[in-house]
């Protein structure tokens, strides 16, 4: 992306964040590409929030569509929606938000057998934001082997206190099942046991919450979720990835 080109056409609606970051750091920014992975909860709102800082190039992946319990935490869910794709959805808001920006759009779920074939373009930063164990870890460590940086959402359900989230290697997570189940099978499966960095919360969750599911899309149970904790760490993850990006 030609950051002079573009930009200059309509500058103005990075004007605030530029103040605050500095036009060297909105160059780093638009010429970035970021791939984000999963957009539900947290990935959808991540989405937003980087598309909104101006990065340049982004990559969105998500097979899923939106069902009527989305719509207590994720960003595309509408009751005018339901059954729509969400990366299609995601697609339409994130180019009125930055109609030069380049958007990839893949409506399809992450498996051991396709994952590969998403690291075949220069990705800056990936953010991944499956909330299923099989295609979580199939990405982490596809991105981990190809050196790609990688910042990963671990488990907002069950949880209602955004001030305990916490940034963290991924064998610095703790008081987290899912981080705790990642960790084991990401060393002893695979043999890493550090060098992924985490979005996490150590509050210990609410168990009665816990829902188990069919078991589709790898996916075999869930927790209860409030509208705000899926946004937080989609914030936080969003963070990481634009303050890494310019350094």
């Amino acid at each position: 992306m030609n950051f002079k080109t573009n930009m200059t056409t309509d500058f103005t609606w990075l004007s605030r964040t530029e103040l605050l970051i500095g036009k060297n750091a909105l160059q780093k920014l638009a010429s970035a590409h970021v791939m984000i992975v999963g957009l539900g909860g947290v990935g959808s709102y991540a989405a937003e929030f980087i598309a909104r800082s101006g990065v340049g190039e982004m990559t969105i992946i998500d097979g899923d569509v939106v069902d009527p319990t989305n719509r207590n935490r994720q960003l595309p869910a509408l009751a005018s929606n339901h059954g729509e794709f969400k990366a299609n959805i995601m697609e339409a808001r994130l180019k009125d938000i930055n109609p030069e920006m380049i958007l990839h759009v893949v409506k399809k779920f992450i498996s051991p057998e396709n994952v590969d074939s998403y690291f075949e373009t220069k990705i800056d930063y990936v953010l991944d934001a499956i909330d299923s164990v099989t295609p979580k870890l199939t990405f982490m460590v596809a991105a981990y082997k190809k050196n790609v940086p990688i910042i990963s959402s671990m488990g907002a359900g069950g949880k209602m206190d955004p001030t305990v989230i916490e940034i963290a290697d991924i064998s610095k997570t703790y008081n987290c099942v899912f981080a705790q189940q990642i960790r084991k099978m990401l060393h002893v499966n695979h043999k890493i046991k550090k060098g992924i960095d985490c979005v996490f919360s150590p509050e210990l969750p609410n168990k009665e919450s816990l829902l188990l599911t069919d078991g589709s899309n790898y996916k075999k149970s869930a927790y209860g979720t409030i509208s705000y904790m899926p946004a937080m760490f989609g914030a936080v993850a969003a963070s990481i990835v634009i303050r890494k990006l310019i350094g």
